[in-house]
């Protein structure tokens, strides 16, 4: 056995997960505040990388110039989509919304697709090293990063949630929107501040996977595939999602692992999040940490 291997795994599997993490929490941020699921999230994750992408090749910025205008553009996309496109859909159908989401992402990737083309397209070289030696352990620069800025998101959820007065009223909102909404809270602002979240934080781990991927129409799969953490620490719950957010990524890699050495299966590291989606949906529906409903009749 190549513990050597496994270990190197296990690190990236965790860095990774830590980034499926930092996006489980869009998804639980969104469905919390509006019960809305969005199928959108890998799209605002290619917007993200290929606006970074455009502005550090075509503009010729500096990375860290580029990757704040990219925050920034994110930041109103996601208040603009919310205002324009969601926001005549208050107070209809749930699944009226979700559809509407699909219907987003199937428009974003075409649009990503014609403007930027089908083909991967690297990112400019950021960092000077290739790798990094972290306890023997090679490690890529842009890991690294994405560590970092993943630790800060997840320490400023929680302040924000704590302390902010935007961040009680979204919690007054997952509450009870009607309560909330008595109490003097703009449910629209609301809705609003979580889809320009959702977006920013959305880009930020599609700058990092397109640092090291290259960036291409098949990033926005990620969003897919980050799904399944999501329902794994339970929808409604920011700790569940980092927590599912981990596992799911020790698991890929680990998998992978397992594949190479034993199955010789080929592509079990793409498939085993959603074998742990179909098993976690039959054991427990609501998630590690979700919360169930009780309805009395």
């Amino acid at each position: 056995m190549n513990w050597d291997l496994l270990g190197q795994l296990v690190v990236n599997g965790v860095i990774v997960g830590m980034l499926y993490g930092v996006v489980a929490m869009c998804f639980v941020l969104i469905y919390k505040s509006t019960q809305v699921v969005n199928f959108a999230q890998g799209e605002f994750l290619l917007i993200g990388a290929w606006t970074c992408w455009a502005m550090l090749v075509w503009l010729e910025m500096p990375f860290w110039l580029g990757f704040l205008f990219t925050l920034a553009f994110m930041f109103v996309f996601g208040i603009l989509l919310q205002v324009v496109v969601l926001k005549p859909l208050i107070g209809e159908p749930i699944i009226s919304v979700i559809m509407l989401t699909i219907g987003l992402s199937i428009v974003f990737r075409a649009l990503m697709s014609w403007m930027f083309g089908e083909f991967v397209k690297p990112f400019p070289q950021v960092f000077e090293a290739d790798a990094v030696n972290v306890l023997g352990l090679q490690v890529q620069p842009a890991y690294i990063m994405s560590m970092v800025i993943s630790v800060v998101i997840m320490v400023g959820f929680f302040y924000f949630f704590k302390y902010s007065r935007m961040g009680l009223a979204m919690r007054a909102t997952a509450f009870d929107q009607q309560v909330a909404q008595s109490l003097g809270v703009s449910v629209k602002q609301v809705f609003a501040m979580c889809w320009a979240i959702s977006a920013l934080v959305s880009a930020v781990a599609g700058v990092v996977i397109g640092m090291v991927n290259g960036v291409s129409s098949a990033l926005s799969f990620f969003g897919i595939k980050v799904f399944p953490a999501a329902i794994l620490g339970g929808l409604d719950s920011i700790v569940g999602a980092i927590v599912g957010g981990l596992i799911i990524g020790v698991l890929e890699n680990v998998s992978q692992y397992v594949d190479s050495q034993w199955l010789q299966l080929g592509g079990l590291y793409q498939i085993v999040p959603f074998y742990v989606l179909v098993i976690i949906l039959m054991i427990k529906p609501y998630g590690l940490f979700g919360t169930k409903d009780i309805e009395r009749i």
